[in-house]
């Protein structure tokens, strides 16, 4: 018998797919062997890297680990805002500074609005919570900090993969995880070998590390196997949008912070704003929804659009341009949703398990902070001769450790925002995270849940009107193809589509009538589309070459119908400086 293949995912009929090399009849593939596999070249999995290299290091011993990344290069794939907390690199690296880390802009101004449709109100300072203020971080890039580490894991000696996507979890006898496999290369639309054809590696270790994002294909196979979210909250999720725009310098002030909520969101509908100064004149505007809005004819991107027309924030771009855009989705169920972090042979690290602090818009530090604690589990571990089990040492650091202390405090946040809309939630939210402050991630004692999924929350079309957005104007708004273009989106045309449907009839058959196939809506890249014959006969239609891995489709298609799985690897946006 040849070597098994599972397959995290479903087959077209959505049944498990488990499949031997000889009934594929491809070849079979070339092993490696690694001390450690991290998949994911993001915070926590360049901070895990970078760690058990240290450990290594400062013990006399040698570990070997290396990390596999689906972008193209390193930091091809991260958006972020972003505005870090340097907790995780001050534990990390602790002279990033002298080693010149791209941690260059400090908050220096911390505003918060509340947006009306013509007008708007600044929130005084006095009232919001320490956790709530951003003395002491700073604004960066996120893409160009990880390629910074990256930089410094390979100069310790950490194997860097890019370009390669990890398509498949390998299992041993017993069901522990035993390694990854990366994706098969040159495969053609219709399923078979081209002349291209690469067979895919495996990258088998004692202990496999899983960083790679929110909603990521692994992940979700593993936390379904493991029944890891047993016990749980469901996970809830935004989306985030995001323009890069360098803009005049006179307008340009370094080190300014604003967030807003309200308009152009009506009251039950999540969300907000961010500004951030920093750099070369640029400015990073980026825009959230929650995920479990209910109309099922908003859209999130144009939401983003519309809110850039107020008055309060479009005299910042005038005389601008427009340099960068992306979209992915963020994690927001925080403390409760976070599921069991350890499996057989390996761990979720950072936004794979869910570790944003959502009023704050931040999950880097805590990602980093996860990739330091699970590679101190599995160093020990190695060190004393194990492999293949569980790292309890890890979920027992975050779940008591520094994570925890900042997803404690803020755990109510959501639910609050959720059930009694943005004006009464947040302010029950901010008293709620007072005291938990006051009585460090006690509050009054209570937890609350999120009840159900995002894509339970999409009302019926019938329930609603069809939002008529403005038409772009080209300068200050656009449509979302011309913005994808600015993503440097790219995949091999001649690929299998990785947007998987279960059952290819649902789309027009259940969601067209039901909900007005949101998918038209809500995918911010323009994927998918409803195309109509001769006849006005509609037809599902995937525009998969647009897809900007944001996983949205995965995270809210109402039936629950899209399987999002990594295509070719290098496949997808390449961010520069977002």
């Amino acid at each position: 018998m040849g070597d098994l293949i599972e397959i995290d995912g479903f087959s077209e009929n959505g049944y498990k797919m488990t499949m031997t090399a000889e009934e594929t009849g491809l070849p079979p593939r070339e092993a490696m062997e690694f001390d450690v596999v991290i998949v994911g070249a993001g915070p926590a999995g360049l901070a895990a890297a970078i760690r058990l290299k240290q450990k290594a290091a400062a013990a006399g011993a040698e570990i070997s680990v290396v990390v596999v990344e689906k972008g193209s290069e390193v930091g091809a794939h991260i958006l972020s805002g972003a505005v870090i907390d340097p907790i995780g690199l001050n534990r990390l690296i602790p002279d990033w500074k002298e080693r010149g880390a791209p941690v260059e802009t400090p908050v220096t101004e911390d505003v918060f609005l509340v947006l009306g449709p013509e007008g708007d109100v600044r929130l005084p300072s006095w009232p919001m919570p320490p956790l709530m203020k951003n003395h002491g971080n700073y604004i960066v890039s996120l893409g160009s900090l990880c390629k910074w580490l990256g930089e410094q894991a390979a100069e310790l000696g950490v194997e860097i993969y890019p370009g390669f996507a990890a398509a498949e979890v390998l299992y041993d006898d017993n069901g522990a995880v035993v390694g990854i496999a990366t994706g098969d290369m040159g495969v053609g639309r219709d399923g078979q070998p081209n002349d291209a054809f690469v067979r895919g590696m495996e990258l088998r270790a004692k202990y496999t590390l899983v960083a790679e994002g929110a909603r990521g294909s692994l992940s979700k196979g593993l936390i379904r196997r493991f029944d890891l979210a047993k016990g749980h909250e469901p996970q809830k999720y935004g989306i985030g949008l995001k323009e890069l725009w360098q803009v005049a310098p006179e307008k340009h002030r370094p080190g300014y912070v604003q967030h807003s909520f309200g308009w152009p969101l009506n009251n039950r509908t999540g969300g907000g704003s961010f500004l951030y100064h920093y750099g070369d004149n640029l400015v990073s505007v980026g825009f959230v929804v929650h995920l479990n809005y209910d109309n099922p004819y908003l859209s999130p991107y144009e939401e983003f659009q519309r809110f850039k027309t107020h008055p309060a924030i479009r005299d910042v771009f005038e005389g601008g341009k427009r340099i960068g855009y992306g979209a992915r989705a963020i994690t927001e169920g925080g403390w409760q949703s976070m599921p069991d972090l350890v499996f057989p042979g390996g761990a979720l690290l950072g936004c794979a398990a869910g570790m944003v602090n959502l009023p704050r818009i931040k999950g880097s530090h805590n990602a980093m902070l996860s990739g330091i604690a699970a590679a101190d589990a599995a160093f020990d571990a190695i060190a004393a001769g194990r492999q293949h089990d569980t790292l309890a040492a890890y979920e027992a650091d975050v779940r008591s450790g520094d994570i925890a202390r900042d997803l404690k405090r803020v755990r109510n946040m959501k639910p609050y925002w959720s059930k009694f809309g943005t004006v009464l939630g947040v302010m029950l939210g901010g008293i709620d995270l007072w005291l938990n402050t006051l009585i460090s991630g006690i509050g009054l004692g209570y937890t609350l849940k999120h009840g159900k999924n995002d894509a339970a929350s999409t009302g019926k079309a019938a329930d609603f009107k069809p939002i008529t957005y403005p038409k772009p104007d080209g300068k200050l708004t656009f449509d979302r193809l011309t913005n994808v273009s600015f993503s440097g989106t790219n995949h091999e045309e001649d690929q299998p589509v990785h947007l998987k449907l279960l059952d290819p009839k649902i789309p027009i058959a259940v969601n067209l009538p039901l909900y007005a196939e949101p998918a038209q809506r809500y995918c911010p890249a323009a994927v998918y589309e409803i195309v109509r014959d001769d006849k006005g006969d509609p037809r599902f239609q995937i525009n998969a070459q647009n897809c900007v891995h944001c996983k949205t489709c995965d995270i809210k298609d109402p039936s629950q119908n899209i399987n999002w799985v990594c295509p070719e690897g290098g496949g997808g946006p390449n961010y520069a400086g977002m």
